[in-house]
């Protein structure tokens, strides 16, 4: 008996330890967010006082006023940034699930070759294609425009391979039982498949709408108008004029993070059903 209370002991022991490391850890990820938060509210002489004052002496709002209504538009890199992503969070894992379910539910020809060779696109860096994108581009008459960064967008490797192997965890037994009453791929696919996949969908919607948010490189490469910009490009552009204003610099880095919170908490029960229904499965 006291064996049996040792063990148990131990185990606790052990998730508590866990339980601290991962405190931890989590607060020195936190830091810089926290940083970045208190010193959007902080007086520019306030900035790098030392030691550090997480919370304001005198907090002010001018910062998050500032970035709204000065300069050449935060608001509207906002809204570019809002409709790519949000256009992309709907439409990417739609188009990824019809690839996934055609991978894993249609029996054709050569279908694990073609899918072994879709995934080796992912090896290719992005930086790779720029220059046959841009000609392409050109020649397509979308160069300088948002469908420049929304058509690429559409189709992506990683949400056909992930939604892939979640409707491979589905028995089989469904889909047949489905095809005996008669029901046809897309309406299996669009009343089976889809509303048990909800939580591999808003899984990568999220993924996928913090990719089109934070990216930077390709509105820098296929944008030249400043009123297509989006937050990153008007993060920098704001950055460059506001100079060393590290404060200003911050409230708007504050508000560039708020849509990635949003989603995420918006999406977060869907996540946690997809945890548990991986846990259970295995």
């Amino acid at each position: 008996m006291a064996t049996g209370l040792s063990q148990k002991n131990k185990e606790r022991l052990g998730k508590s330890c866990n339980t601290l490391v991962m405190l931890l850890c989590s607060l020195v990820l936190l830091a810089p967010m926290a940083w970045m938060i208190s010193t959007s509210f902080k007086l520019a002489k306030d900035v790098f006082a030392y030691p550090i004052q997480w919370i304001p002496q005198t907090p002010v709002l001018e910062n998050h006023i500032k970035v709204w209504t000065a300069g050449d538009g935060f608001l509207m890199f906002y809204l570019n940034s809002l409709k790519i992503s949000l256009i992309l969070m709907i439409a990417a894992p739609l188009l990824a699930a019809f690839a996934a379910y055609g991978f894993s539910r249609i029996a054709f020809k050569g279908r694990d070759a073609i899918f072994m060779l879709y995934l080796c696109l992912m090896m290719i860096p992005p930086q790779v294609l720029f220059v046959p994108k841009f000609i392409m581009f050109e020649w397509m008459g979308i160069y300088n425009t948002h469908w420049a960064l929304i058509l690429p967008g559409l189709f992506t490797v990683f949400g056909v391979f992930m939604i892939r192997q979640f409707f491979l965890g589905i028995p089989h037994e469904i889909s047949e039982a489905a095809f005996i009453d008669g029901a046809g791929h897309f309406r299996i696919f669009f009343q089976l498949f889809l509303p048990l996949s909800k939580p591999a969908l808003a899984t990568f919607a999220i993924i996928d709408f913090t990719w089109t948010w934070n990216d930077y490189e390709n509105p820098l490469i296929f944008l030249l108008d400043k009123k297509l910009y989006t937050v990153p490009l008007g993060m920098q552009n704001f950055m460059q004029e506001a100079g060393v204003d590290y404060n200003l610099m911050m409230a708007a880095a504050t508000a560039a993070v708020v849509p990635l919170l949003l989603v995420f908490f918006a999406g977060q029960k869907y996540i946690i059903q997809g945890f548990a229904s991986s846990a259970v499965k295995g």
